[in-house]
């Protein structure tokens, strides 16, 4: 098959672009295995994270099935693929840019004084209630962040971190999200939400900035390792 080398520029959807196009080509027919995800990521030049990032992305369009323990089949029969978004960033693109940006949100929110402060603590309480009856946290763990980054008092630095929220609920990214929680890590990622807390609210600016960085860099590592065993 006549899969080319991808350099490094929205690799996994330059990827998925390639893949999309040898299936509507008739390259990879209906039915059809693609080759191990090891094999096709050695012949495409990538890692095999960013390999299995564009897989999830194509099945997500439907162009593809992952059956367990089985490979990737292209679908029967196997449908169009739908025009690209070109704008919208990947799940690790956002991540990397909430740890450029919310750990500064936190320090700068520790920084405020009490009363600003207590919000953050209301949010952490309404995440941790969320977890403890084992309700869907999703919005409780958004309004947390929000909280944080409307804390730091700088209103732009609110609307980007909404941003990238907003982001990190596309399908691709919700799906990855979907791999990565196990109920060991909603446990770790409780605990690290709660550093959080605790350092905004004794108003420790260093120490607010390094628990919102450990959090999403573990955040990271989760995807990264969900990828690596999907």
């Amino acid at each position: 098959m006549p899969f080319e080398p991808i350099e490094p520029r929205r690799l996994f959807r330059r990827i998925a672009e390639q893949i999309a196009a040898m299936i509507a080509r008739g390259d990879l027919p209906p039915g059809s295995r693609l080759p191990g995800e090891r094999e096709l990521a050695q012949r495409l030049a990538v890692s095999r994270p960013s390999l299995r990032e564009a897989l999830i992305a194509l099945e997500l369009e439907g162009l593809v099935e992952v059956r367990g323990g089985s490979g990737v089949y292209v679908r029967t029969p196997a449908p169009q693929p739908p025009a690209p978004s070109a704008d919208s960033p990947g799940p690790f693109d956002v991540l990397e840019a909430r740890l450029l940006v919310e750990p500064e949100c936190a320090a700068r929110a520790a920084r405020r004084d009490p009363p600003a402060r207590a919000a953050v603590a209301e949010a952490f309480a309404r995440l941790a209630a969320a977890r403890a009856a084992g309700r869907p946290d999703e919005e409780a763990d958004r309004g947390f962040h929000l909280a944080v980054a409307e804390t730091s008092g700088n209103t732009a630095l609110a609307r980007l971190v909404a941003s990238l929220w907003r982001d990190q609920t596309a399908p691709l990214a919700s799906r990855l999200t979907d791999l990565a929680v196990s109920p060991a890590r909603r446990g770790d990622n409780l605990a690290e939400h709660a550093a959080i807390a605790s350092a905004i609210a004794a108003g420790d600016a260093a120490g607010a900035r390094a628990a919102m960085r450990r959090h999403l860099s573990a955040v990271r590592r989760a995807r990264l390792a969900a990828l690596e065993g999907a």
